[in-house]
């Protein structure tokens, strides 16, 4: 299994190294303009980061408002966040990483209602594509302060926030479907 480390090194790797190009001839200039280049590790990480937010925000949104207070309770779930705040929860580490790559503020209201709930998330994924819009193989692996301690980098941050949000997605899943919902991306 890959470490978080090794993966972020190795996409920082593929992102600043340049594609092999054939050698200049004649009958390679063509080919040459035409032959598509890897993504810059900024539009690698953008990619990955609204990949999570559409399948996420499309999961948050499945389930009824009034649902949005459900926790499970039969077995081992004493003290686990309801839908709602597993939602607000990740908007909430969305926002801490990308406002500490752009060095911004994050916003001081807490979402209560579903629809503050949507509008939080999509804004705080929002926030993690402006950050990664920001990455250069120069400055991806520049040493910051983690807003949860210890030490990272850009880089880090935005990959630790991808799979963070992949990690409460599953728990979405689950909650959905212990109250009879398909989750959008198993639809047919």
């Amino acid at each position: 299994m890959i470490s978080l480390a090794s993966a972020a090194l190795l996409l920082v790797f593929q992102a600043a190294t340049p594609a092999a190009t054939p050698a200049k001839t004649p009958s390679h200039d063509h080919a040459a303009a035409a032959a598509p280049t890897a993504p810059g590790i900024a539009a690698t990480v953008q990619q990955n980061i609204r990949g999570i937010a559409k399948e996420f925000i499309s999961v948050a949104d499945a389930m009824p408002e009034a649902k949005f207070s459900f926790a499970p309770t039969a077995g081992e779930f004493k003290g686990v966040r309801t839908f709602g705040e597993q939602v607000a929860h990740v908007g909430d580490a969305n926002f801490a990483l990308a406002n500490a790559v752009l060095k911004t503020k994050a916003p001081s209201e807490k979402p209560k209602t579903k629809a503050e709930i949507m509008a939080y998330i999509k804004d705080s994924f929002d926030a993690l594509d402006k950050a990664a819009a920001t990455l250069t193989a120069e400055n991806a692996t520049e040493p910051m302060d983690s807003p949860f301690g210890g030490k990272s980098n850009p880089l880090g941050l935005l990959f630790g926030a991808a799979t963070h949000s992949r990690d409460h997605y599953g728990q979405l899943i689950e909650y959905l479907r212990m109250n009879g919902i398909v989750p959008p991306p198993s639809r047919r």
